[in-house]
Protein backbone atom coordinates (compact mmCIF):
# COMPACT_ATOMS: atom_id res chain seq x y z
CA UNK A 1 0.00 0.00 0.00
CA UNK A 2 2.80 2.52 0.53
CA UNK A 3 6.19 3.27 -0.35
CA UNK A 4 9.12 5.29 0.94
CA UNK A 5 9.05 7.95 -2.12
CA UNK A 6 10.59 11.29 -1.20
CA UNK A 7 7.08 14.06 -1.28
CA UNK A 8 6.61 15.38 -5.08
CA UNK A 9 7.28 18.95 -5.96
CA UNK A 10 4.13 20.09 -7.41
CA UNK A 11 2.68 23.26 -6.13
CA UNK A 12 3.60 26.45 -7.73
CA UNK A 13 3.56 29.98 -6.58
CA UNK A 14 -0.03 30.52 -7.43
CA UNK A 15 -0.89 27.25 -5.54
CA UNK A 16 1.33 28.24 -2.43
CA UNK A 17 -0.34 31.60 -2.30
CA UNK A 18 -3.80 30.15 -2.72
CA UNK A 19 -2.69 27.91 0.85
CA UNK A 20 -1.39 31.20 2.72
CA UNK A 21 -4.72 33.38 1.62
CA UNK A 22 -6.94 30.10 1.99
CA UNK A 23 -5.68 28.66 5.41
CA UNK A 24 -5.73 32.92 6.72
CA UNK A 25 -9.44 33.28 5.94
CA UNK A 26 -11.98 31.63 7.89
CA UNK A 27 -14.83 32.77 9.73
CA UNK A 28 -13.26 34.78 12.50
CA UNK A 29 -13.39 37.82 10.12
CA UNK A 30 -17.27 37.65 10.12
CA UNK A 31 -17.24 37.45 13.66
CA UNK A 32 -13.89 38.78 15.82
CA UNK A 33 -15.01 42.22 15.42
CA UNK A 34 -18.24 42.50 17.57
CA UNK A 35 -15.94 41.29 20.78
CA UNK A 36 -12.92 43.76 19.01
CA UNK A 37 -15.65 46.44 19.48
CA UNK A 38 -16.53 45.82 22.91
CA UNK A 39 -13.07 45.90 24.23
CA UNK A 40 -12.13 49.42 22.85
CA UNK A 41 -15.27 50.62 22.38
CA UNK A 42 -14.48 52.82 19.02
CA UNK A 43 -14.27 52.87 15.21
CA UNK A 44 -10.80 54.16 15.14
CA UNK A 45 -9.42 51.76 17.90
CA UNK A 46 -10.99 48.84 15.87
CA UNK A 47 -9.80 49.60 12.81
CA UNK A 48 -6.13 50.20 14.92
CA UNK A 49 -6.69 46.79 15.99
CA UNK A 50 -6.65 45.04 12.64
CA UNK A 51 -4.10 47.47 11.64
CA UNK A 52 -1.56 46.83 14.11
CA UNK A 53 -2.34 43.09 14.06
CA UNK A 54 -1.87 43.25 10.02
CA UNK A 55 1.56 44.90 10.40
CA UNK A 56 2.76 42.43 12.95
CA UNK A 57 1.31 39.42 10.62
CA UNK A 58 3.22 40.58 7.92
CA UNK A 59 6.17 41.26 10.02
CA UNK A 60 6.75 37.95 11.01
CA UNK A 61 6.02 36.29 7.18
CA UNK A 62 8.75 38.33 5.54
CA UNK A 63 10.63 37.46 8.64
CA UNK A 64 9.63 33.81 8.19
CA UNK A 65 10.74 33.92 3.95
CA UNK A 66 14.42 33.99 4.54
CA UNK A 67 14.05 30.92 7.25
CA UNK A 68 11.76 28.99 3.96
CA UNK A 69 14.39 29.71 1.33
CA UNK A 70 17.20 28.54 3.64
CA UNK A 71 15.29 25.54 4.53
CA UNK A 72 13.59 24.49 2.17
CA UNK A 73 12.05 21.27 3.31
CA UNK A 74 9.25 19.45 4.28
CA UNK A 75 7.88 20.67 8.20
CA UNK A 76 8.78 24.36 7.79
CA UNK A 77 8.65 25.95 10.95
CA UNK A 78 9.27 22.41 12.78
CA UNK A 79 12.57 22.29 10.75
CA UNK A 80 13.12 26.24 11.45
CA UNK A 81 12.82 25.97 15.58
CA UNK A 82 15.12 22.31 15.82
CA UNK A 83 17.76 23.57 13.44
CA UNK A 84 17.61 26.94 15.90
CA UNK A 85 17.33 24.85 19.18
CA UNK A 86 17.36 21.38 18.99
CA UNK A 87 14.79 18.97 18.83
CA UNK A 88 12.98 19.77 22.53
CA UNK A 89 11.59 22.58 21.15
CA UNK A 90 10.46 21.56 17.89
CA UNK A 91 8.95 18.77 19.10
CA UNK A 92 7.03 20.88 21.39
CA UNK A 93 5.95 23.12 18.77
CA UNK A 94 4.76 20.08 16.75
CA UNK A 95 3.01 18.49 19.77
CA UNK A 96 0.69 21.94 20.22
CA UNK A 97 0.15 21.70 16.92
CA UNK A 98 -1.03 18.40 16.88
CA UNK A 99 -3.08 18.31 20.21
CA UNK A 100 -4.67 21.63 20.36
CA UNK A 101 -3.23 24.52 17.22
CA UNK A 102 -4.31 22.60 14.17
CA UNK A 103 -6.51 19.71 15.51
CA UNK A 104 -8.28 21.77 17.22
CA UNK A 105 -8.48 24.89 14.05
CA UNK A 106 -9.86 22.11 11.90
CA UNK A 107 -12.60 20.98 14.15
CA UNK A 108 -13.49 24.89 14.98
CA UNK A 109 -13.67 25.79 11.40
CA UNK A 110 -15.53 22.62 10.59
CA UNK A 111 -17.56 23.41 13.39
CA UNK A 112 -18.17 26.32 11.82
CA UNK A 113 -19.02 25.16 8.00
CA UNK A 114 -21.76 22.69 9.54
CA UNK A 115 -23.39 25.47 12.00
CA UNK A 116 -23.67 27.58 8.07
CA UNK A 117 -24.86 24.96 6.48
CA UNK A 118 -27.61 24.86 9.15
CA UNK A 119 -28.85 28.15 8.14
CA UNK A 120 -30.04 26.61 5.25
CA UNK A 121 -30.80 23.15 6.36
CA UNK A 122 -32.33 23.28 9.51
CA UNK A 123 -31.46 19.55 9.85
CA UNK A 124 -28.01 20.66 10.62
CA UNK A 125 -28.02 21.29 14.42
CA UNK A 126 -26.43 21.31 17.49
CA UNK A 127 -29.15 20.48 18.89
CA UNK A 128 -30.46 17.59 16.84
CA UNK A 129 -28.74 14.51 18.04
CA UNK A 130 -27.94 11.26 17.17
CA UNK A 131 -26.25 9.76 20.33
CA UNK A 132 -25.96 11.29 23.28
CA UNK A 133 -22.96 10.35 25.72
CA UNK A 134 -23.77 12.98 28.52
CA UNK A 135 -22.49 16.05 29.94
CA UNK A 136 -18.62 16.86 31.47
CA UNK A 137 -20.13 20.16 32.91
CA UNK A 138 -20.97 22.68 30.64
CA UNK A 139 -19.29 20.31 27.63
CA UNK A 140 -22.23 17.79 25.59
CA UNK A 141 -20.56 14.64 24.24
CA UNK A 142 -21.67 12.93 21.44
CA UNK A 143 -23.00 12.74 17.80
CA UNK A 144 -25.27 15.30 16.82
CA UNK A 145 -26.22 16.28 12.91
CA UNK A 146 -23.89 19.32 13.35
CA UNK A 147 -20.82 17.81 14.64
CA UNK A 148 -21.54 14.39 12.21
CA UNK A 149 -21.41 16.88 9.46
CA UNK A 150 -18.27 18.31 10.37
CA UNK A 151 -16.75 15.47 10.70
CA UNK A 152 -18.04 14.57 7.15
CA UNK A 153 -16.58 17.52 6.04
CA UNK A 154 -13.05 16.81 7.69
CA UNK A 155 -13.15 12.63 6.38
CA UNK A 156 -13.69 13.84 3.17
CA UNK A 157 -11.14 16.93 2.63
CA UNK A 158 -8.73 14.13 4.18
CA UNK A 159 -9.54 11.45 1.71
CA UNK A 160 -9.23 13.90 -1.38
CA UNK A 161 -6.09 15.12 0.26
CA UNK A 162 -4.84 11.34 0.02
CA UNK A 163 -5.36 10.76 -3.04
CA UNK A 164 -2.50 12.89 -4.47
CA UNK A 165 -1.28 16.59 -4.05
CA UNK A 166 -3.84 17.41 -7.27
CA UNK A 167 -6.59 16.76 -5.53
CA UNK A 168 -5.95 18.78 -2.98
CA UNK A 169 -4.48 22.00 -4.43
CA UNK A 170 -7.23 22.06 -7.03
CA UNK A 171 -9.95 22.47 -4.00
CA UNK A 172 -7.66 25.22 -2.75
CA UNK A 173 -7.58 27.15 -5.51
CA UNK A 174 -10.79 27.16 -6.59
CA UNK A 175 -12.23 27.77 -3.26
CA UNK A 176 -9.59 30.61 -2.29
CA UNK A 177 -10.44 32.42 -5.87
CA UNK A 178 -14.59 31.95 -4.92
CA UNK A 179 -13.73 33.06 -1.24
CA UNK A 180 -11.76 36.03 -2.55
CA UNK A 181 -13.69 36.99 -5.41
CA UNK A 182 -17.24 37.20 -2.75
CA UNK A 183 -15.04 39.17 -0.12
CA UNK A 184 -14.72 41.71 -2.53
CA UNK A 185 -18.50 41.41 -3.58
CA UNK A 186 -19.17 42.41 -0.07
CA UNK A 187 -16.78 45.19 -0.05
CA UNK A 188 -17.65 46.33 -3.50
CA UNK A 189 -21.61 46.52 -2.23
CA UNK A 190 -20.58 47.90 1.02
CA UNK A 191 -19.56 51.07 -0.01
CA UNK A 192 -21.83 51.27 -3.32
CA UNK A 193 -25.05 50.43 -1.53
CA UNK A 194 -24.63 49.79 1.93
CA UNK A 195 -23.35 52.70 3.51
CA UNK A 196 -25.97 54.76 5.72
CA UNK A 197 -24.92 58.44 5.93
CA UNK A 198 -26.54 58.94 9.53
CA UNK A 199 -24.59 55.68 10.57
CA UNK A 200 -21.28 57.24 8.83
CA UNK A 201 -21.62 60.41 11.03
CA UNK A 202 -22.65 58.80 14.17
CA UNK A 203 -19.33 56.33 13.94
CA UNK A 204 -17.42 59.80 12.98
CA UNK A 205 -18.58 61.82 16.58
CA UNK A 206 -17.11 58.86 18.42
CA UNK A 207 -14.22 57.79 16.29
CA UNK A 208 -11.65 57.88 19.28
CA UNK A 209 -13.47 57.89 22.38
CA UNK A 210 -12.37 54.56 23.71
CA UNK A 211 -14.39 52.43 26.20
CA UNK A 212 -14.52 48.79 27.63
CA UNK A 213 -17.87 47.09 27.41
CA UNK A 214 -18.31 44.12 30.17
CA UNK A 215 -21.35 42.19 29.31
CA UNK A 216 -22.57 41.01 32.62
CA UNK A 217 -25.74 38.85 33.78
CA UNK A 218 -27.58 41.39 35.22
CA UNK A 219 -26.46 43.61 31.70
CA UNK A 220 -23.42 45.94 30.49
CA UNK A 221 -21.10 48.07 32.22
CA UNK A 222 -19.39 50.31 30.42
CA UNK A 223 -15.43 51.44 31.42
CA UNK A 224 -14.63 54.57 30.04
CA UNK A 225 -10.53 54.50 28.76
CA UNK A 226 -7.45 56.84 28.90
CA UNK A 227 -4.11 56.93 28.62
CA UNK A 228 -2.45 53.50 28.86
CA UNK A 229 -5.47 51.86 29.34
CA UNK A 230 -6.09 52.30 25.70
CA UNK A 231 -3.03 50.27 25.08
CA UNK A 232 -3.91 47.56 27.76
CA UNK A 233 -7.74 47.36 26.14
CA UNK A 234 -6.00 47.20 22.44
CA UNK A 235 -3.57 44.30 23.34
CA UNK A 236 -6.38 42.33 24.94
CA UNK A 237 -8.81 43.31 21.91
CA UNK A 238 -6.28 41.81 19.19
CA UNK A 239 -6.73 38.49 20.31
CA UNK A 240 -9.59 38.17 18.00
CA UNK A 241 -7.40 39.78 15.04
CA UNK A 242 -4.64 37.84 15.53
CA UNK A 243 -5.78 34.76 15.51
CA UNK A 244 -8.08 35.29 12.42
CA UNK A 245 -4.59 36.57 10.92
CA UNK A 246 -3.11 33.25 12.00
CA UNK A 247 -2.61 29.94 9.61
CA UNK A 248 -0.18 32.05 7.12
CA UNK A 249 2.64 29.85 7.92
CA UNK A 250 0.92 26.38 7.34
CA UNK A 251 2.58 26.95 3.32
CA UNK A 252 5.66 26.67 5.34
CA UNK A 253 4.92 22.88 5.75
CA UNK A 254 4.34 21.97 2.29
CA UNK A 255 7.87 23.37 0.80
CA UNK A 256 8.94 19.78 0.15
CA UNK A 257 6.23 19.98 -2.46
CA UNK A 258 6.89 23.58 -3.59
CA UNK A 259 8.51 24.06 -7.09
CA UNK A 260 11.39 26.43 -6.59
CA UNK A 261 10.41 26.58 -2.94
CA UNK A 262 13.64 28.95 -2.13
CA UNK A 263 11.57 31.97 -4.18
CA UNK A 264 8.22 30.95 -4.35
CA UNK A 265 7.62 30.65 -0.38
CA UNK A 266 8.87 33.85 0.49
CA UNK A 267 6.75 35.19 -2.42
CA UNK A 268 3.70 32.93 -1.30
CA UNK A 269 4.17 34.39 2.21
CA UNK A 270 4.52 38.46 1.12
CA UNK A 271 1.39 38.09 -1.81
CA UNK A 272 -0.84 35.93 0.76
CA UNK A 273 -0.48 37.58 4.03
CA UNK A 274 -0.68 41.02 1.88
CA UNK A 275 -3.70 40.66 0.52
CA UNK A 276 -5.74 39.00 3.17
CA UNK A 277 -4.53 42.19 5.77
CA UNK A 278 -5.92 44.48 3.38
CA UNK A 279 -9.06 42.51 2.71
CA UNK A 280 -9.62 42.42 6.55
CA UNK A 281 -9.43 46.05 6.91
CA UNK A 282 -11.56 46.91 3.85
CA UNK A 283 -14.30 44.47 5.71
CA UNK A 284 -14.04 46.45 8.69
CA UNK A 285 -14.61 49.94 7.00
CA UNK A 286 -17.57 48.38 5.02
CA UNK A 287 -18.96 47.10 9.00
CA UNK A 288 -18.57 51.20 9.79
CA UNK A 289 -20.29 52.34 6.63
CA UNK A 290 -23.22 50.00 7.36
CA UNK A 291 -23.64 49.91 11.18
CA UNK A 292 -23.12 51.92 14.25
CA UNK A 293 -20.39 50.29 16.36
CA UNK A 294 -22.48 50.78 19.83
CA UNK A 295 -26.03 49.92 20.28
CA UNK A 296 -27.25 53.47 20.68
CA UNK A 297 -28.21 54.21 17.51
CA UNK A 298 -31.52 54.52 15.86
CA UNK A 299 -34.38 52.12 15.82
CA UNK A 300 -34.36 49.49 13.81
CA UNK A 301 -33.58 46.39 15.55
CA UNK A 302 -30.33 45.52 13.38
CA UNK A 303 -28.78 49.33 14.22
CA UNK A 304 -29.94 49.00 17.73
CA UNK A 305 -27.64 46.08 18.73
CA UNK A 306 -24.67 47.65 16.40
CA UNK A 307 -21.42 45.80 16.05
CA UNK A 308 -20.93 45.42 19.64
CA UNK A 309 -23.79 43.95 19.81
CA UNK A 310 -24.99 41.77 16.62
CA UNK A 311 -26.58 38.89 17.30
CA UNK A 312 -24.35 35.77 18.49
CA UNK A 313 -21.26 38.50 17.41
CA UNK A 314 -22.53 37.80 13.77
CA UNK A 315 -21.22 40.94 12.56
CA UNK A 316 -20.87 40.18 9.03
CA UNK A 317 -24.03 38.47 9.17
CA UNK A 318 -25.84 41.73 10.21
CA UNK A 319 -24.08 43.63 7.32
CA UNK A 320 -25.32 41.82 4.66
CA UNK A 321 -28.88 41.90 5.99
CA UNK A 322 -28.66 45.53 5.56
CA UNK A 323 -27.11 45.35 2.00
CA UNK A 324 -29.71 42.71 0.89
CA UNK A 325 -32.38 42.03 3.02
CA UNK A 326 -33.65 39.14 4.09
CA UNK A 327 -32.15 36.98 1.78
CA UNK A 328 -28.27 38.46 3.68
CA UNK A 329 -28.40 35.16 6.33
CA UNK A 330 -28.45 32.80 3.27
CA UNK A 331 -25.77 34.60 1.41
CA UNK A 332 -23.38 34.64 4.37
CA UNK A 333 -23.83 31.29 5.55
CA UNK A 334 -23.15 30.37 1.59
CA UNK A 335 -20.06 32.76 1.60
CA UNK A 336 -18.66 31.22 5.90
CA UNK A 337 -19.14 27.54 4.35
CA UNK A 338 -17.35 28.73 1.12
CA UNK A 339 -14.82 30.43 3.31
CA UNK A 340 -14.21 27.34 5.98
CA UNK A 341 -14.29 24.65 3.83
CA UNK A 342 -11.33 26.18 1.79
CA UNK A 343 -9.81 27.12 4.95
CA UNK A 344 -9.72 23.41 6.24
CA UNK A 345 -8.39 22.40 3.29
CA UNK A 346 -5.50 24.50 2.90
CA UNK A 347 -5.03 23.39 6.96
CA UNK A 348 -5.47 19.57 6.09
CA UNK A 349 -3.40 19.22 2.94
CA UNK A 350 -0.08 21.53 4.64
CA UNK A 351 0.12 20.28 8.52
CA UNK A 352 0.30 16.27 7.81
CA UNK A 353 3.67 17.72 6.23
CA UNK A 354 4.29 18.67 10.02
CA UNK A 355 4.18 15.60 11.54
CA UNK A 356 5.77 13.75 8.58
CA UNK A 357 8.88 15.55 9.47
CA UNK A 358 8.84 14.87 12.88
CA UNK A 359 8.13 11.21 12.55
CA UNK A 360 11.21 11.19 9.76
CA UNK A 361 13.15 12.63 13.33
CA UNK A 362 11.96 9.88 15.42
CA UNK A 363 9.37 12.35 17.15
CA UNK A 364 6.38 11.25 15.78
CA UNK A 365 4.67 7.78 15.26
CA UNK A 366 6.95 5.98 13.04
CA UNK A 367 4.16 5.23 10.45
CA UNK A 368 3.55 8.91 9.91
CA UNK A 369 6.96 9.14 7.61
CA UNK A 370 5.43 6.75 5.12
CA UNK A 371 4.54 8.20 1.69
CA UNK A 372 1.48 6.46 0.04
CA UNK A 373 1.56 6.01 -3.94
CA UNK A 374 0.14 9.05 -4.23
CA UNK A 375 3.67 10.29 -2.97
CA UNK A 376 1.41 11.98 0.19
CA UNK A 377 1.71 11.12 3.79
CA UNK A 378 -1.03 9.02 3.83
CA UNK A 379 -0.52 8.03 7.63
CA UNK A 380 -0.05 11.78 8.47
CA UNK A 381 -2.93 12.73 7.17
CA UNK A 382 -5.30 10.09 8.62
CA UNK A 383 -3.78 10.30 12.29
CA UNK A 384 -4.51 14.10 12.28
CA UNK A 385 -8.25 13.75 10.71
CA UNK A 386 -8.72 11.24 13.82
CA UNK A 387 -7.45 13.60 16.30
CA UNK A 388 -9.72 16.38 14.68
CA UNK A 389 -12.93 14.17 14.71
CA UNK A 390 -12.33 13.23 18.33
CA UNK A 391 -11.70 17.07 18.85
CA UNK A 392 -15.52 17.78 17.14
CA UNK A 393 -17.48 15.15 19.34
CA UNK A 394 -15.34 16.29 22.63
CA UNK A 395 -16.96 19.81 22.45
CA UNK A 396 -14.11 21.88 24.02
CA UNK A 397 -12.49 22.48 20.55
CA UNK A 398 -13.20 26.28 20.84
CA UNK A 399 -12.10 26.52 24.47
CA UNK A 400 -8.97 25.07 23.61
CA UNK A 401 -8.96 27.17 20.39
CA UNK A 402 -9.14 30.31 22.77
CA UNK A 403 -6.00 29.11 25.13
CA UNK A 404 -3.63 28.82 22.27
CA UNK A 405 -3.03 32.12 21.43
CA UNK A 406 -0.56 32.40 23.26
CA UNK A 407 1.04 29.45 22.16
CA UNK A 408 0.99 30.73 18.83
CA UNK A 409 2.42 34.49 19.31
CA UNK A 410 5.17 31.97 21.80
CA UNK A 411 6.53 30.23 19.02
CA UNK A 412 6.42 32.68 16.21
CA UNK A 413 8.49 34.83 18.19
CA UNK A 414 10.75 32.06 19.52
CA UNK A 415 11.34 31.21 15.76
CA UNK A 416 12.34 35.05 14.70
CA UNK A 417 14.57 34.96 17.18
CA UNK A 418 15.55 31.84 16.07
CA UNK A 419 16.53 33.69 12.62
CA UNK A 420 19.16 36.05 14.64
CA UNK A 421 20.47 32.94 16.32
CA UNK A 422 20.98 30.88 12.34
CA UNK A 423 22.47 34.00 11.40
CA UNK A 424 25.28 33.23 13.66
CA UNK A 425 25.51 29.48 13.55
CA UNK A 426 25.36 29.46 10.54
CA UNK A 427 26.53 32.51 8.50
CA UNK A 428 27.59 31.02 5.28
CA UNK A 429 24.56 29.20 4.70
CA UNK A 430 22.71 29.90 1.50
CA UNK A 431 20.13 32.86 1.90
CA UNK A 432 18.70 33.83 -1.24
CA UNK A 433 16.33 35.56 0.50
CA UNK A 434 16.78 37.98 3.65
CA UNK A 435 14.40 39.12 5.98
CA UNK A 436 13.34 42.29 5.03
CA UNK A 437 14.57 45.35 7.39
CA UNK A 438 16.69 42.85 8.84
CA UNK A 439 17.69 43.30 11.79
CA UNK A 440 15.33 45.83 12.58
CA UNK A 441 12.15 45.14 11.61
CA UNK A 442 12.63 41.43 13.00
CA UNK A 443 13.23 42.90 16.55
CA UNK A 444 10.95 45.09 16.05
CA UNK A 445 8.43 41.71 15.63
CA UNK A 446 9.60 40.45 18.72
CA UNK A 447 9.06 43.67 20.86
CA UNK A 448 5.61 43.90 19.47
CA UNK A 449 4.48 40.26 20.15
CA UNK A 450 5.97 40.17 23.67
CA UNK A 451 3.94 43.02 24.45
CA UNK A 452 1.18 41.67 23.16
CA UNK A 453 1.79 38.35 25.42
CA UNK A 454 2.47 39.83 28.48
CA UNK A 455 -0.88 41.93 28.05
CA UNK A 456 -2.62 38.79 27.63
CA UNK A 457 -1.08 37.74 30.70
CA UNK A 458 -2.69 40.82 32.54
CA UNK A 459 -5.45 41.23 31.09
CA UNK A 460 -6.77 37.89 29.56
CA UNK A 461 -5.50 35.14 32.01
CA UNK A 462 -7.65 32.71 30.78
CA UNK A 463 -6.24 32.92 26.95
CA UNK A 464 -2.97 32.37 28.18
CA UNK A 465 -2.20 29.99 31.21
CA UNK A 466 -3.62 27.51 29.94
CA UNK A 467 -1.96 27.13 26.34
CA UNK A 468 1.26 27.96 28.34
CA UNK A 469 0.46 24.33 30.36
CA UNK A 470 -0.45 22.65 27.02
CA UNK A 471 3.13 23.41 25.94
CA UNK A 472 4.73 22.42 29.12
CA UNK A 473 3.08 18.69 28.72
CA UNK A 474 4.95 18.06 26.07
CA UNK A 475 8.30 18.22 28.07
CA UNK A 476 7.43 14.49 29.62
CA UNK A 477 5.95 13.16 26.50
CA UNK A 478 9.00 13.95 24.35
CA UNK A 479 11.58 12.63 27.53
CA UNK A 480 8.99 9.14 27.49
CA UNK A 481 9.25 9.00 24.01
CA UNK A 482 13.34 8.91 24.19
CA UNK A 483 13.07 6.60 26.95
CA UNK A 484 10.63 4.23 25.03
CA UNK A 485 13.34 4.43 22.50
CA UNK A 486 11.72 5.93 19.60
CA UNK A 487 13.97 8.98 18.74
CA UNK A 488 16.21 8.16 15.86
CA UNK A 489 19.32 10.37 16.25
CA UNK A 490 19.08 13.11 13.34
CA UNK A 491 21.80 14.83 11.82
CA UNK A 492 21.79 18.14 11.30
Amino acid sequence: MTNKSELKRGLNLLDSTAIVIGSMIGSGIFIVSGDIARTVGSPGWLLIAWIISGIITMTAALSYGELAAMMPHAGGQYIYLREAYGKLPAFLYGWTLFTVIQSGTIAAVSIAFAKFTGVIFPLISSSNWIYKIGALGKYHLGLNTENLLAIFSIVFLTWINTRGLEGGKWIQNVFTLTKVIALLGLIIFGIAIGKNAEVINHNLQNFWTASWTHVMAGGVSVEPLKGLAILGALGAAMVGSLFSSIAWDTVTYTAGETINPKKNIPLSLALGTGTVILLYILINVVYLLVLPLDGTYGGNDIFSRGIQFASNDRVGTAVVEMIFGGSGAIIMALLIMISTFGCNNGIILSTARVYYAMAKDGLFFKKAEEVNEHSVPGYALLMQCIWSCLLCVSGTYSELLDYVIFAVLFFYVLTIIGLFILRRKRPDAERPYKAFGYPVIPALYILFALAISIDLLIYKPLYTWPGFVIVLLGIPVYYLWKNLGCNKDHKD
